[in-house]
């Protein structure tokens, strides 16, 4: 019985994930930026969000390698196992390595009544348009690993 039910939470699992950071990356975080006029109040928000998408995928593709792990008569295991890991892996590239970065200089530009140099702006940019590259990579990842989850 239990046999049975771990593909259909490998899919919830998988669904669960996919589902929450297409929602958090490609609606939410643009919806704040589209209506609240302080742009700040927005980064600060979409900010609490990517941080709980971070930690939902620890945990989602943690439980997805050990689900996956076990089933050895899968035919796209191999692959499963492959694009959960590179998502992983942008996870932890994308917030929690550049994250702490950008968060600093938003630290450093809040202490000076928000505002940021010029040095400082570009810096952000950089970094914030690296991770939304990371960010995209683990989406384009996302659609494999849905599409090989049946």
């Amino acid at each position: 019985m239990l046999a049975a039910l771990i593909p259909r939470l490998r899919v919830l699992l998988v669904t669960f994930w996919v589902g929450s950071m297409w929602t958090v990356g490609y609606v939410v975080a643009p919806l704040l930026f589209a209506t609240l006029a302080d742009r700040s109040q927005a980064g600060t928000l979409a900010g609490l969000f990517f941080k709980a998408e971070a930690w939902i995928s620890l945990i989602c593709g943690a439980l997805l390698l050990a689900i996956i792990w076990t089933e050895r008569e899968h035919p796209t295991r191999i692959l499963q196992i492959k694009l959960v890991i590179c998502m992983l892996l942008c996870t932890v590239i994308g917030y929690f390595g550049l994250q702490p970065y950008m968060a600093e200089l938003r630290a450093i530009a809040a202490q000076s009544d928000g505002i940021m140099d010029d040095a400082m702006r570009s810096r952000f940019g950089m970094l914030h348009g690296v991770a939304s590259v990371i960010y995209l990579i683990q989406s384009v990842l996302a659609v494999g690993l849905v599409l090989k989850s049946k």
